[in-house]
């Protein structure tokens, strides 16, 4: 069964930081196109980063791009989103998702398997 866990949202003030891991259950992690993808109250689903199978390839919507970075660390099946200079619109249900056909997607319906979310908080 595959999973996808989600650790490290929480409460940080505006300006902060946090660090996010997505532990994946994945046999074939390092075939796997990983991205990270957001939800707040009264809001769609939107795409944050992503980084293909291989990790040589990163995207990263507009509004984080110079703050946020993604990266994977295959023998430990992970994925790792770090983000400095939090906003308050950052705030949101922070998910991880990963795709099988390895290439960097944007659109999370190409995404077959999700975790649970973790939740981030900014104060500002």
């Amino acid at each position: 069964q595959v999973q996808l866990v989600e650790s490290g949202g929480g409460l940080v003030q505006s300006g902060g930081s946090l660090r996010l891991s997505c532990a994946a259950s994945l046999r074939t992690f390092s075939t796997y196109a990983m991205g990270w993808f957001r939800q707040a109250p009264g809001k769609e689903r939107e795409f944050v980063a992503g980084i293909s199978r291989g990790g040589g390839t990163t995207d990263y919507t507009d509004s984080v791009k110079g703050r946020f970075t993604i990266s994977r660390h295959k023998a430990k099946k992970t994925v790792v989103m770090k983000m400095n200079s939090l906003r308050p619109e950052d705030a949101a249900g922070y998910y991880c998702a990963a795709d099988y056909t390895g290439s960097l997607q944007t659109a999370a319906m190409r995404y077959e398997y999700w975790g649970q979310g973790t939740q981030v908080t900014v104060s500002s």
